[in-house]
């Protein structure tokens, strides 16, 4: 403790300030201090953490003063012995007995915290000595055997929060993927050190520990920067968590109230960094849980979300971290938009007006909303929000980029071939879903301007057409090359590289320039078949496309009304119509 708070001194740096100065009279205050600068023995200091002749810590010491501070210090710093399961259980043992002489203290003398001060300064030195165990992954499971674990989860709740921050400190350190996970281990001690470190994190999602992380989190001052800070290192374990626990965290997360909180912080036009991280946290739950999108709904997280993303309609985020925060929240409304009742309330929460107007200002948003108008335009759940797009004019703010897409300043962040695939997939939707008074307005865009739009379906055709085919291409090159050896991974992995090349929006084109020619205008059907015949191609190979893409159409979800079959029915009525 003296080490600490020289190297304190000799930083110039304050220690944290303490929580109990508010259980002592005020001529109990004199020559106390933080509870770090009290367990070093550190009377003298003031309330404001100045020396008692009132200059701030290490302003009056020169350069040599330093210097023979820091000897001092490196004298009196003993060498550290290597901790072994002995050392571990005794370090154990004395921190289980602090912890108990701190609890008989408060319950002996509630009213009168000067006899407790001292045990409670010997568990916070106790609760330091702990950081030193991240050295042993190894030898985590004595945590548990020692029931150190159930002991430091109830410390999250004690009436001084400095102690329950100490806490904190401490299980980010213990579950810290890159301690655990230290390169140039041998390959023998990484496996017993992940080992140890599930077990810790095992028993501490046993011990219910997300339900006191919320609970202390939402007792904290995050105002006080020292507060601040325990919230974020609180939301680092749970991340932790999530990289050796993911199932039993998001399944966790909902019953233990942490989703809950995270909704909460993400609530307002504001920026933090707790906020953000917050932010990445609820993102991570929302990709691996389906329950935890539907809680995000029934918490009103899809209209929390749409306001805190309002505010960057008309102005772009001030900073990297604030455009890694508006990406995550715009990441969080994806994934919620993939749960079906999600839709009504995003078209409740006036979502379909918000996006259209990102796309009329065309700021740093304006990507991510067209990603989010893919979302929710999509399957069957869709339909309704393609009624209210379509009234509300987003026809006139998705043709213009529909025929040229945008530099790269304005879809910042998105790939030209993204841009496309969201487009094209927004419009493939509305002829899908539209019913027939808002689907004529759409078919009329189609025929504006000499059929305009016409040439670019043909020409977005032609050049993805012409993609894929070398891809597929590759792809028959090396089925030769392994002959009978493809595996079913290997077939997936050729799929995959078909999309990559651009099979999605491929077939979505197609479907347009088929439900178009079939459907719309009838100058349509002449001036598609010149435009593809002058680039050497002709209508079979749409008809290609659409075939495929109706063979591999899969199980419509649950609750989808839309089946399999009907839109292969469709699918089919259009190839006889073509």
């Amino acid at each position: 403790g003296n080490v600490n708070v020289c190297r304190h001194l000799v930083a110039g740096r304050h220690a944290p300030t303490i929580r109990w100065r508010a259980f002592l009279p005020p001529e109990a205050l004199v020559g106390t201090g933080s509870l770090a600068a009290a367990s070093a023995g550190g009377g003298g200091w003031s309330h404001s953490g100045t020396a008692a002749g009132g200059s701030s810590a290490g302003a009056g010491i020169d350069e040599e003063e330093r210097q023979r501070i820091l000897q001092m210090v490196e004298e009196s710093n003993p060498e550290v012995s290597t901790l072994d399961a002995v050392g571990v259980k005794k370090m154990l043992l004395a921190f289980d007995r602090k912890v108990l002489r701190n609890r008989e203290m408060r319950i002996k003398y509630p009213d009168n915290p000067q006899k407790f001060m001292e045990s409670e300064v010997d568990l916070f030195d106790e609760l330091q000595t702990l950081h030193s165990l991240s050295t042993v992954p190894h030898l985590y499971p004595l945590l548990v055997d020692t029931n150190t674990v159930a002991s430091l989860l109830s410390l999250l709740s004690h009436d001084n929060s400095d102690v329950a921050l100490a806490v904190i400190n401490v299980l980010h350190e213990l579950t810290d993927v890159d301690v655990v996970k230290q390169p140039g281990a041998e390959e023998d001690d990484d496996e017993d050190e992940e080992e140890g470190a599930t077990v810790l994190i095992e028993s501490l999602l046993q011990g219910n520990c997300l339900a006191h992380f919320v609970q202390n989190m939402e007792r904290l001052d995050e105002k006080q920067q020292d507060d601040a800070d325990g919230v974020h290192k609180s939301l680092g374990v749970v991340e932790n968590l999530c990289e050796f626990r993911m199932e039993l965290v998001c399944a966790q997360a909902v019953q233990q109230g942490l989703m809950h909180y995270l909704v909460k912080r993400v609530k307002g036009r504001g920026f933090d960094t707790n906020k953000l991280y917050a932010s990445e946290i609820l993102s991570i739950l929302l990709q691996n849980s389906a329950d935890n999108r539907r809680v995000l709904g029934d918490l009103n997280g899809v209209d929390i979300l749409l306001q805190s993303l309002a505010v960057y309609k008309r102005r772009d985020p001030a900073s990297n971290e604030e455009t890694e925060l508006m990406e995550n929240l715009f990441g969080c409304l994806c994934q919620a938009l993939m749960h079906p009742a999600n839709r009504q309330k995003f078209l409740d929460g006036e979502g379909p007006q918000l996006m259209i107007l990102m796309l009329k200002e065309k700021r740093q948003s304006f990507s991510k909303a067209m990603k989010v108008l893919n979302h929710a335009l999509s399957n069957q759940e869709g339909a309704d929000n393609c009624v209210k797009f379509v009234e509300v004019f987003g026809l006139r703010s998705l043709f213009p980029v529909f025929m040229k897409t945008p530099k790269k300043k304005v879809r910042k962040g998105c790939s030209r071939s993204e841009h496309e695939e969201h487009v094209c997939s927004i419009v493939a939707s509305l002829c899908r879903y539209l019913p027939t008074a808002p689907r004529q307005r759409l078919l009329n865009k189609f025929k504006e301007n000499d059929y305009e739009k016409i040439d670019r379906l043909v020409e977005l055709h032609g050049e993805y057409y012409q993609r894929v085919l070398m891809a597929d291409r590759d792809i028959e090159a090396e089925r030769r090359r392994l002959g009978k050896r493809i595996t079913e991974d290997k077939e997936d992995e050729f799929y995959l590289q078909r999309l990559d090349s651009g099979l999605f929006t491929l077939q979505c084109v197609d479907y347009i320039l088929s439900d178009v020619i079939v459907n719309g205008d009838s100058g349509v059907r002449p001036r598609a078949t010149k435009l593809l015949s002058q680039h050497g191609d002709n209508i079979r190979s749409v008809k290609r496309t659409l075939k495929e893409y109706s063979e591999s159409i899969g199980d419509a979800d649950s609750g989808n009304t839309l089946t399999r079959e009907t839109e292969r029915h469709r699918i089919a009525e259009l190839l006889t119509q073509l």
